[in-house]
């Protein structure tokens, strides 16, 4: 199992996910296959979650997450021996990386809501010889004072799906706080940093996945089923839209309005949705049936719902249209957005115009900055769409896009990160 461990090792540096000599001791100290008894050991020390729980319809509900990912939000805690960290989310592997990390002279505590959870996380914990660590069962949205050390915390690292961020006073001045957080449903795992009591993004944003937060901060899609269709609607980040109406639209042959901008069969264009989901007020995600009869050309890949926008009576979606097998055999696709109702070829165009100006101005750029201020700093939110403003229940977040150099954009205007 030593080997295993190490060869898991040197997988995640080759990989450039361990990046300091801290994050490597951890992950060549802690015996991963403690904290996943069930599983065999290749599957263990494999480069991969490890499901622990289970709902009763088969979704995962707690794992042990996949090191690279891990890895990766370590490095972005930026711990150090004597810190006081937080973990939100338990499993009980991850815990014990962060003891490592801090030392004899730090405090680690791991919180979950479920209590079959931390009971496995306490046994695992006290049997890898970490029994130092804290083990709590809370709602993470409601933190016990008792838990917040005075001060605040020099680090929390959340390891479940969050909608929200409500934990920026748990934090100490200065601090960093890495979560996945969840915006119109795309997720991002983002390193933050404490600075006058709001949060900044300051690493790489890295799309990720993680189970669902469960009790107050569990996140609502707000989906909603247009009849008869088998198409379904979400509005995770802003008010739901009626979509009986666009039952009709769905019958007739959508309109295709093409952006003559590309991307290849293996390269992600997840900063591409995000600008959309920010830049086109009624932004929605959109899945469908897999087995329904709905007059969608190009259905989004299942659990993956594609982006679209709802206009009164009409609805536009991107999708992609394999243009040619592009220069590594793997596919070259042209983004392109259909159209549906009678104003489905222009709520097509305003989505397509998005498209290219994100092309021009942002898809060069560095990846975008994420600010997040706590709510009640700040003014209302009103009904009327703001660009690239999220309002949580907890939090206001706001993503500035910077503007590829030469770009004719204007400074004020939004934009991308380099991954599509």
């Amino acid at each position: 199992m030593s080997e295993l461990r190490q060869q898991l090792v040197e997988q995640l540096r080759a990989d450039n996910h361990i990046r300091t000599a801290a994050v490597e001791r951890a992950f060549r100290t802690v015996p991963r296959h403690v904290f996943a008894p069930d599983a065999a050991l290749e599957a263990a020390y494999a480069n991969d979650i490890v499901p622990t729980r289970h709902a009763p319809d088969g979704r995962v509900i707690s794992s042990v997450s996949a090191p690279w990912l891990q890895a990766d939000m370590l490095e972005a805690a930026r711990m150090r021996p004597g810190h006081r960290v937080l973990e939100i989310g338990s499993g009980g592997y991850n815990a014990a990386l962060m003891a490592e990390l801090v030392g004899p002279a730090g405090h680690v505590t791991t919180l979950d809501i479920d209590p079959a959870v931390t009971e496995r996380a306490t046994r695992f914990l006290t049997k890898a010889g970490y029994g130092r660590v804290r083990v709590v069962t809370a709602d993470a949205e409601h933190l016990p004072t008792s838990v917040v050390p005075d001060g605040g915390f020099d680090a929390i690292v959340v390891t479940v799906d969050t909608w929200d961020l409500p934990w920026i006073r748990a934090l100490a001045e200065g601090g960093r706080l890495v979560a996945p957080l969840r915006l119109h449903g795309y997720h991002w795992a983002i390193g933050f940093s404490e600075v006058k009591g709001a949060l900044h993004s300051d690493e790489p944003l890295i799309v990720c996945g993680f189970v669902a937060m469960q009790g107050d901060c569990a996140w609502e899609t707000n989906r909603r089923t247009v009849p008869g269709t088998g198409v379904h609607l979400s509005w995770e980040d802003g008010t739901p839209l009626p979509v009986g109406q666009l039952a009709p639209a769905l019958t007739r042959e959508p309109t295709v309005t093409r952006t003559h901008v590309t991307v290849g069969g293996q390269e992600p264009f997840d900063a591409l949705t995000l600008y959309l989901a920010g830049a086109l007020p009624g932004f929605c995600r959109l899945e469908v049936d897999p087995d329904g009869d709905n007059g969608v050309l190009n259905p989004p890949p299942q659990h993956w719902p594609g982006a679209a926008i709802v206009r009164g009576a009409s609805l536009a979606r991107l999708a992609t249209e394999r243009i040619s097998d592009g220069d590594d055999g793997k596919g070259l696709y042209e983004f392109v957005v259909h159209g549906y109702g009678d104003q489905g070829r222009l709520a097509a165009q305003e989505m397509a115009e998005q498209v290219e100006h994100w092309q021009r101005n942002h898809r060069g750029a560095r990846c975008p900055v994420i600010t997040a201020r706590p709510a009640a700093g700040c003014a209302p939110a009103g009904t009327d769409h703001e660009p690239h403003v999220f309002a949580k229940k907890h939090t206001r977040i706001t993503v500035d896009w910077p503007i590829v150099p030469g770009s004719a954009a204007l400074l004020t205007d939004p934009g991308s990160c380099d991954a599509g």
